[in-house]
This record gives structure tokens, sequence and C-alpha cells, in this order.
């Protein structure tokens, strides 16, 4: 008897030292400081990214933001020097490996490091399989998985040399799941989900850490700059509507502060939206359910239609009864938030 009370002891004493090291170790990442750290953000001047640059800001963090359009930069970097931080904002095609190169060099060389990537840039396209092109499939993986690419081979070296640093790649549910209407984003995202976990346990070894970021549906106003094709109309009343229903979507700025907090624990994964954790999860118990459900949703959306399928139309100019309407307020307050009608001056590549 006395033996096994040892023996408990013992199990009750390893079991406690194991937490107490479980709890520094947690306790010891979610004391990553960004103060003084320099952020970078593709992606950065509106939507989400611009979200997530508040927050890095906020906690005294310098940022380089990167977007195509040199408008709507301009107003994210007079807003974000506000917090009394150095903010550098660059026009880059973070499709062109040669644009990303460069603009990673005049980063490093303005402000001596970059301890933090976001990659964050993204296009959507909307519509159904019928009227899309290569085009739209090749655009996509362009921006999501090649981009993610080349930022990350850009930093790589850097972080190495300077003993670490963190990388958040944003991904989407889509990236889980296979969404219809969404193709080539789903496509792109499935790959640049697997490049981030593939980086992410090679380098953890050189303490760069690497969060995959998995997020559902959020407010944040970027639902206007996305592109719809076919019955384009009714695709951005049904998008438009999703994208502001609190039951399907979340507070854009509550997603921001999550994404942040994984990155300073260095946190290999986070799934953004009780929603989008539930759709997982119940992608990997009852998979052949979810995929006879994706066919109702499939159904259920707008037909391809009569109009041509090489046309795109962004979400300003398919505005309809049903949106902007009460279906999609929540949505559409963050439009000026969050610089996305500047945005819509920018062309589609």
């Amino acid at each position: 008897m006395k033996s096994l009370s040892n023996r408990q002891g013992l199990w009750i004493g390893a079991a406690a030292c194991g937490a107490g090291v479980f709890w520094a170790l947690a306790r010891g990442r979610r004391r990553y400081s960004f103060r003084d750290k320099t952020v970078l953000i593709t992606g950065g001047a509106r939507g989400l990214g611009l979200e997530l640059a508040r927050l890095f800001a906020a906690e005294g963090a310098n940022l380089c933001i990167l977007a195509r359009t040199g408008s709507t930069l301009k107003a994210a970097e007079r807003e974000l020097e506000n917090y009394g931080v150095r903010v550098l904002a660059l026009t880059c095609d973070i499709r062109e490996r040669g644009q990303v190169d460069n603009v990673v060099r005049r980063a490093l060389d303005y402000f001596g490091r970059i301890d933090v990537l976001v990659n964050d840039a993204g296009v959507i396209e909307v519509g159904p399989i019928d009227r899309m092109q290569i085009e739209d499939y090749e655009n996509a993986m362009a921006t999501h998985a090649w981009g993610t690419l080349y930022t990350m081979l850009a930093l790589l070296p850097h972080m190495r040399e300077h003993g670490g640093g963190r990388i958040v790649n944003i991904t989407s549910i889509g990236a889980k799941i296979g969404v219809p209407h969404l193709a080539p984003y789903s496509m792109s995202k499935f790959a640049q989900a697997g490049l981030s976990e593939a980086f992410g346990s090679e380098v953890a070894r050189d303490k760069i850490l690497v969060t995959t970021v998995y997020p559902g549906l959020m407010r944040t106003g970027s639902h206007v700059n996305a592109w719809f094709k076919g019955r384009h109309r009714d695709e951005f009343a049904w998008f438009a509507a999703s994208s502001a229903t609190p039951a399907l979507s979340m507070n854009a700025q509550r997603a921001a502060r999550q994404m942040v907090e994984a990155c300073r624990r260095g946190q290999p994964e986070l799934i953004v939206t009780t929603q989008a954790r539930l759709a997982v999860l119940a992608k990997a118990v009852m998979p052949n359910f979810v995929n006879h459900g994706l066919r109702v949703a499939a159904a259920l959306l707008p037909a391809p239609g009569t109009e041509s399928s090489s046309e795109s139309h962004l979400g300003w100019s398919s505005r309809s009864l049903w949106s902007p309407s009460w279906l999609t307020t929540l949505a559409d307050r963050n439009i000026r938030r969050n610089n996305e009608e500047r945005a819509s001056v920018g062309g589609r590549s």
C-alpha cells in the first residue's frame, strides 16, 4: 500500500512538473513583445491587413505595409503614423518576385531588421466554375501561393541571421473545405496552407515560428472589393449578406486580436470563428455529410446565367436591391473604417 502511494506521488509530482514547464513555456511565449519590432504586412493598407496593422502599431511596432494601390497606402500610412511609430508604405505586386525582393531590401535598409512577416494580401473571385477562366485560377495562385512563397524566401535568410522571427500566413476556411463558387480561391488557399505548414515545420529549428491562420467569414468591409462573375448582382448579394450575418461571420477587430495573440505565442495553427471550427470538425468526423451539404449549398447559389464568361464585376458595381440593405449593414459599416472605399479605384491585376 505504501509503495502504491509512493508511485502515485511520483506520478502526481511528474505531472505537476510537466504542467509547470508547459505553463512556463506558454507564459514565456505570451510575453513576446512587439514593441520596437518591425512588422511587414502584405495587403496592409485596407481590410483585415489594416486592422492587424493598427494592433501592432498600438503595441509599439514599426510597420512596413505593402499594397498595389498607392492612394490606399497613403491613407493607411497617415492613420498609422498617429500611433507614434515609424511607417513605411510601399507599392508592391507580390505576384512579381522581383518587386517583392526589392521592397524587402528597401524595408531592411530603412528599419535595419524585420521581425514579423504577415501575409494577408489576397484576391477573391466569386462565381460558378462555368464562368471562371484559367486566368482566374492563375491570378489566385500567383497572389496567395506564389506571393506567400516570395515573401518568405526573401525574409528567411534575414530572420535566420538575427536568431528568429515570426511569420503569419492568413489563409481561409476555404483552405480546409472546398467552397462552391470560390473554386480559384479555395484552390490557391489550399496551396498556401500546405506551403505555410511545410515551411513552419522546417524553420522552427531556426526559432522562426510560423502561424497558419484559417479565418471564417469576417466583417472587414472588403466584400465591396471582391470580384463577381455570372449573375454578379445575385452573387454579390449572397456574399455580402453572408459576410454581414452575425451567425455566420465575426467582428473583424476581434478576429485580428486573436491573430496577433497567436503570432505572439508562435501558435502553429489558428482557426478563427466558431463556425469555421465547427465546419472543420464536421469535415473531419463526417466528411461525406459535409460534402452533401456543400452540394446543397451549391444548388442554392445563383446559376451561371447568360452573361459573358470573361467579364468580372467589382462588388462596388454589383449592388442591387438586396445589397446594400439591412442584410449587409454590419459589414457595410466597416467599408469606410477599413479603407475599402479608396481601394475601389484600384485595378484587378
